[in-house]
């Protein structure tokens, strides 16, 4: 492809796309994201290309291997076009049966499509699954759609029409204006207005000025910018091409954690076809603007997803945050005017460029403008990707979108923000889902992370788990960071432990309000939401670990217990198989035992008794074992 001069060879080369593709022909999308190559998608692809080869298909039917469609819990998805079937699960084996009914006899493989674990009820289209139905994916609809590796898939679905439109009809203010006027607040976690980030680096002095994508996703459970980043990574280009012009810069970066070697490829490949097509690099489409992008894997320091950790890091340094006496789009990078916005943030720019920022404010609530991606996981059904519009409750993401809690369970709290969010309970879940709503309640919007527990979850357990993860990922640089989560954890893990004393409740308080006063960045100011937060909403299980050394949830290793219950026990020798210590004795008729020195409490007895037989205790003492005299099951009539 010749490089793209002016806006004229633009439109021309548009218009031929679309002149070649025909709306009629089959095209088999095969979810190629992460998670569905994981789970065999790679395969599915290579079964589709061969069968499609071996019936003489291959000039009448497209395949192409595309983006994350979000329903990863249902993976590999394929999605037959342009009649928008939707076939969940497929194996490598499905593929001569979809193509032989499907294709060519255009019919539904009733076995594949979604079926409603309730109704029966089945649904054929993409459109029609409640996991999709209920989302409005403004981002995310085009992963299923095109080829992240072509450029001309994006091109014909409208890709860098934004950029044109701003380099030939607006300039750098009215850009500014736009994104001001449409209220997109920052993604990555603290929602700061971008209009109002973009315009302080405008109006900065110094005439060498950066923009940045921050792809350091370290969230435990979160995957959201890495399926944009895999599945669609021109839209993240054209956002951030149109950032620079706004602001005057002429370089930019994307940091990415090196984690992600599939977002790593596709954005690689996506900078050399712009830039060989002429959307990146010198005097863009004849425009006179000049842009390059670079790309810089971090090494998986959680800390670098703070802004100014990262550009540390950028400058070649150790990734460790910095006071902002000034904030980093004034004295940024190498010390100069720096735009630092998330990857969905990024995606969000070429469509309120293209629909305006009228279009984009109609969605969500007053403080939250457009839409938010979750990464949707932990105890619930529908695990994946959703895109909501902000002001949905949290109750239609957990039971209309997930499907609910698995096994009949109760829903006991869902932790947004990522290990720095708080849990919100069961009386919040219609509250609705924005930035500022999810601050005044404990928790926050983070870059997205959604992690549902159920009626089985510690949440002491919890706060200690996360307090763990940030223990390990604090850079150490100030103290109330470095000391005051070390100390909180050595508290929560004596909680946990049975060790838990009068005054810890009222300590833990006091040092979380030092740490989140006095630390010197935003890792460490959030770090004691977990634990103020379940300490706000499940502060009698504090009480009952500390008092009663009970665990209510049964899930402390230190604080339970299991038996046998001998009315129950059908000695079928299933537990005493499994029990990988040794702990249990019996025989073939004979009631089994926990020796309770011996058990570890690793539940692996609970989880394989058919017969209710094994039970799990706390805060009670073990009922004593029959003397082995009176173990033998004919003896109690249940031979």
């Amino acid at each position: 492809m010749a490089l793209l001069n002016s806006l004229e060879e633009l439109d021309k080369l548009k218009q031929e796309l679309l002149s070649r593709k025909d709306p009629n022909k089959p095209c088999i999308s095969i979810c190629a994201g992460a998670g569905c190559i994981a789970s065999g998608a790679g395969e599915v692809i290579a079964a589709f290309e061969a069968e499609i080869k071996k019936q003489g298909l291959s000039a009448r039917v497209e395949t192409k291997g595309t983006g994350c469609p979000g329903y990863c819990q249902r993976g590999p998805v394929v999605v037959i076009y342009p009649e928008e079937i939707c076939y969940l699960q497929v194996k490598p084996e499905d593929v001569p049966e979809i193509i032989e009914e499907t294709i060519k006899g255009k019919k539904i493989v009733e076995r594949l499509v979604y079926i409603d674990p309730d109704t029966e009820e089945k649904a054929t289209l993409e459109s029609e699954i409640p996991f999709y139905k209920y989302q409005e994916r403004l981002n995310l609809s085009n992963n299923i759609k095109i080829d992240p590796k072509s450029l001309d898939d994006y091109l014909a679905i409208g890709g860098y029409s934004a950029l044109a439109k701003v380099l030939f009809q607006m300039t750098p203010e009215q850009v500014i204006d736009e994104i001001k006027k449409s209220n997109l607040r920052g993604r990555g976690g603290a929602g700061f207005p971008a209009g109002i980030k973009w315009e302080g680096s405008r109006n900065a002095p110094e005439t060498t000025k950066y923009v940045i994508v921050n792809a350091d996703e370290g969230d435990p459970g979160a995957f959201m910018d890495r399926a944009l980043l895999e599945g669609n990574p021109h839209s993240i280009l054209e956002g951030l091409a149109i950032g620079a012009y706004a602001i005057g810069a002429q370089e930019g970066y994307i940091y990415v954690r090196q984690e992600y070697p599939l977002a790593v490829e596709n954005i690689g490949i996506a900078i050399e076809k712009a830039t060989e097509y002429g959307f990146l690099g010198e005097n863009i489409l004849g425009s006179g603007f000049n842009f390059k992008v670079m790309v810089h894997q971090g090494a998986g320091a959680f800390v670098c997803g703070e802004s100014t950790a990262l550009m540390t890091a950028l400058e070649g340094r150790a990734g460790e945050p910095r006071p902002k006496y000034i904030r980093s789009n004034i004295r940024g990078l190498w010390e100069k005017p720096t735009v630092l916005n998330n990857v969905e943030t990024w995606a969000n720019v070429p469509m309120i460029i293209n629909k305006g920022a009228d279009w984009f404010t109609q969605i969500g609530t007053d403080g939250s403008k457009g839409t938010k991606i979750f990464a949707l996981v932990g105890k619930i059904n529908n695990t994946g990707l959703v895109e909501v519009p902000m002001g949905m409750p949290i109750r239609d993401i957990i039971y209309k979108i997930g499907g609910g809690i698995p096994g009949g369970k109760k829903f006991k709290a869902v932790q947004t923000g990522g290990p720095s969010g708080g849990c919100l309970p069961e009386n919040l879940l219609d509250l609705p889902v924005g930035f500022d709503e999810l601050v005044q309640a404990g928790s926050m919007m983070g870059s997205g992370g959604m992690i549902v527990m159920d009626e089985d979850t510690c949440m002491v357990d919890v706060a200690r788990y996360f307090l763990n993860f940030l223990t390990d990922e604090s850079c150490g640089k100030c103290v109330p960071c470095r000391e005051g989560i070390r100390q909180m954890l050595k508290i929560l893990t004596d909680i946990t432990e049975g060790k838990g004393k009068e005054g810890d409740i009222e300590l833990l308080e006091e040092i979380a309000e030092v740490t989140g006063t006095a630390a010197l960045c935003a890792l460490g100011k959030s770090a004691p939401n977990p634990v103020l937060s379940t300490l706000k909403y499940f502060r009698e299980e504090y009480e009952a670990h500390i008092r009663e050394k009970r665990c209510p949830a049964l899930s402390c290793k230190d604080l339970i217990a299991f038996y046998i219950d001998p009315d129950l026990c059908r000695a079928c020798m299933a537990c005493l198989r499994k029990c990988p210590a040794g702990a249990i004795v019996g025989a073939k008729k004979q009631i089994h035992v926990v020796e309770q020195e011996k058990c570890t409490k690793c539940g692996t007895c609970f989880e394989v008794c058919r017969f209710d037989a094994v039970k799990k205790i706390s805060g009670e003492p073990v009922p004593p074992p029959l003397p082995e005299e009176e173990r033998t099951l004919t003896r109690k009539g249940k031979e």
